[in-house]
């Protein structure tokens, strides 16, 4: 890797307000009325949760995303700029309006979302891979949806990391809006060096049931290395020539919203220092358990510390 080059890691995907409602009760109240345990407004979305935690653990970070002129694009980039992340790569294009998403999280940290068409239309960061090249790792955020949920996005964006020695890392989303599969982008697989659904991802995209075989699917279309995150399980890694599985850690989950995300920039930090795949995966791993422990993608998680006091508690 060329320590010379400005950004440690870029994070391009999406970036919008998350309203988390925890504990809904379903019996009204009244004739519309219904009660929670609380509601939270957030700044979210794949890409402001990775960007954000890697400039937490210690990363020069930049994200590449749009926001709306409106009142949600002015919360998001506030908070990101506030967590210490560059700012000069984020779009904002006349037409379009932040995405806002709500969640409905449960009791066990476990949740269900929903969008809206303003998930859909997002930026072309193929129009933009100019600044790829001034970093050393870049987040696909969410390979398979937007921004990357067609050919010519993901295959520009790849190619470009791939040619300036960038490492690649792909998380991946289940399609919302426009429908695409592994065989879609079969052409840019081999490129990325990381992949790193989780369950539910790897069931959809190989018709897999368990890790292993995912992972197999997943190696078998050219992708270096695949880490299926497996939520309260922990995860399972697999490469060419090794594998290996992680339980989680013992931690009192209360919020899963932005674990992965938390998960792939502690694996991207590690990998920046140097560490062994093992160890990556391990740190990884307590990222995405220490996120669990509060609600909100971006709220439990302090610094690297606390992260390896977690692993060593």
């Amino acid at each position: 890797m060329n320590d010379k080059k400005e950004y440690d890691v870029i994070c391009i995907g999406m970036a919008l307000v998350d309203s988390i409602i925890k504990g809904f009760d379903s019996t009204p109240v009244s004739e519309s009325g219904f009660r929670a345990a609380s509601s939270t407004l957030a700044a979210g979305g794949e890409a402001v949760n990775e960007a954000v935690t890697a400039s937490k653990l210690g990363l020069k970070t930049s994200i590449m995303c749009a926001l709306g002129h409106d009142m949600a694009g002015s919360l998001v980039e506030s908070f990101i700029s506030g967590n210490g992340v560059d700012t000069s790569l984020i779009l904002h294009p006349q037409e379009h309006s932040t995405p806002v998403t709500t969640m409905f999280v449960n009791d066990d940290g476990s949740r269900k979302s929903v969008t809206n068409r303003s998930h859909a239309f997002n930026f072309r960061p193929e129009e933009h891979t100019d600044k790829i090249k001034y970093a050393r790792a870049v987040i696909l955020g969410s390979l398979f949806r937007a921004p990357f949920d067609n050919l010519t996005s993901v295959k520009e964006v790849v190619e470009c990391a791939h040619r300036n020695n960038t490492l690649i890392v792909a998380d991946t989303k289940l399609p919302n809006f426009n429908f695409m599969g592994l065989e879609d982008v079969k052409e840019v697989l081999p490129l990325i060096d990381f992949i790193t659904p989780n369950e539910d991802e790897g069931r959809y995209f190989t018709g897999k049931n368990t890790a292993e075989e995912m992972a197999q699917v997943f190696l078998s279309y050219g992708v270096k290395n695949v880490i299926i995150k497996l939520g309260s399980k922990g995860c399972y890694y697999s490469s060419s020539s090794t594998s290996f599985s992680l339980p989680s850690l013992n931690i009192k989950a209360v919020d899963a919203t932005g674990a992965g995300d938390n998960f792939v920039a502690g694996l991207v930090s590690e990998l920046l220092k140097g560490s062994d795949i093992h160890k990556a995966v391990e740190f990884a791993n307590a990222c995405g358990a220490l996120c669990c422990t509060k609600v909100g993608a971006c709220t439990a998680l302090k610094n690297r510390d606390q992260v390896l006091s977690l692993m060593e508690a």
